[in-house]
C-alpha cells in the first residue's frame, strides 16, 4: 500500500539529536532549513555544513530556503539583484550538498505586497529556476498565509509562468483569506498543476506565525485526501517546531493511514 515519506523540520540544528529523534519515530527524512545568517560565506564554511548535515545520514534531506523579506521581486532593484544573488548561491548549495529539492517563497514576513513588483518576480522566479534546472535542483514555490502565492488563481500563474514545481502548506492554505471567504475550494490550490507538487507541510493551521498541530484526524482529514491524490506528492513534512508537536502530529498522520488501510482492506473482503 502506498505511503508517503514522513519528515520533520530540524528544529534543532544539532544534526546528531535530529537523527535520533526521527529514527525514534520512524521518520524518513528531514526538511532543513536556512537562514541568512548560517549560509556559507567561504569553502570553508561549506565544507563545514556538509559534515555536519552527513550526520543526518541515512535519513533524506530536502532543503527549505526561509528568508523574511528577501524577494527575487523587490521593486527596488539592488534588493531584488541582491535577493537574486542570494537565492543562486542557495542553489549552489544545495546542488553542492548533493540536495534534489529546494523550497521556496515570494512575499515571506511581509504585511503588503506593494513592495514587490509582479512582473520582476515572475522574471527572476523563471531566472532562478533555470539555474536550477542546470544544478539538477528541482524548485519548488510554496503557498504563503497571505499574498500572492495565497491566492490560488495567482499561485497557479506563478508555477505556470516560471515553471517551478511546488509546495503545498495545507495550514497556510486552510486560513487563506481566499478559502475563509469561500471564494475559492481548497482544491483550487492543486488544479490544474497537480503534478507539479511535490512536497506538503502538514499541520492543522498557522495562526499568528505559529503552527498548530492536529488534534485529531478529523482536522486534517480532508486535507490529507487531497494530498493522497497528488501523484508525485510524496514528502509530507510535519511542519512544527518542537519534539513533543512532531509526534502527536505524527500520531494522528498514522491514524489517518491506518485507517486508509483497514478501509482497503475490508474493501476487498467484501468483493
Amino acid at each position: 500500500m502506498w505511503r508517503p515519506k514522513l519528515a520533520c523540520p530540524n528544529f534543532t540544528r544539532d544534526c546528531a539529536v535530529l537523527r535520533r529523534f526521527a529514527e525514534d519515530c520512524g521518520l524518513d527524512g528531514i526538511d532543513w532549513s536556512f537562514t541568512l545568517r548560517e549560509l556559507p560565506q567561504n569553502p570553508k564554511e561549506a565544507s563545514r555544513l556538509h559534515r555536519q548535515l552527513a550526520e543526518l545520514r541515512p535519513l533524506t534531506v530536502r532543503y527549505h530556503a526561509a528568508f523574511p523579506t528577501v524577494d527575487l521581486g523587490d521593486r527596488d532593484p539592488e534588493k531584488a539583484r541582491s535577493a537574486q544573488r542570494i537565492f543562486e548561491q542557495v542553489c549552489r548549495l544545495v546542488s553542492k550538498l548533493e540536495g534534489e529539492t529546494l523550497t521556496i517563497h515570494v512575499g515571506l514576513g511581509r504585511t503588503t505586497t506593494e513592495d514587490l513588483s509582479w512582473e520582476r518576480t515572475l522574471e527572476n522566479l523563471l531566472r532562478l529556476n533555470t539555474l536550477a534546472q542546470r544544478l539538477g535542483v528541482r524548485l519548488c514555490l510554496e503557498n504563503l498565509a497571505w499574498g500572492w502565492t495565497s491566492r490560488p488563481e495567482l499561485f497557479e500563474k506563478m508555477l505556470r509562468r516560471s515553471g517551478l514545481w511546488a509546495t503545498f502548506d495545507i495550514g497556510h492554505a486552510v486560513v487563506s483569506p481566499s478559502i475563509v471567504s469561500e471564494r475559492f475550494d481548497l482544491e483550487d490550490f492543486v488544479t490544474p498543476h497537480g503534478e507539479r507538487i511535490l512536497n506538503a507541510h502538514v499541520y492543522h493551521k498557522e495562526l499568528s506565525d505559529r503552527h498548530f498541530p492536529p488534534e485529531s484526524v478529523d482536522d486534517v482529514a480532508d486535507r490529507l485526501d487531497l494530498l493522497r491524490s497528488l501523484p508525485a506528492c510524496e514528502w509530507w513534512v510535519l511542519e512544527l517546531r518542537d519534539e513533543p508537536s512532531v509526534r502527536s502530529t505524527l500520531d494522528v498522520i498514522r491514524k489517518y493511514l491506518e485507517k486508509d488501510n483497514d478501509d482497503v482492506r475490508v474493501a476487498g473482503s467484501t468483493r
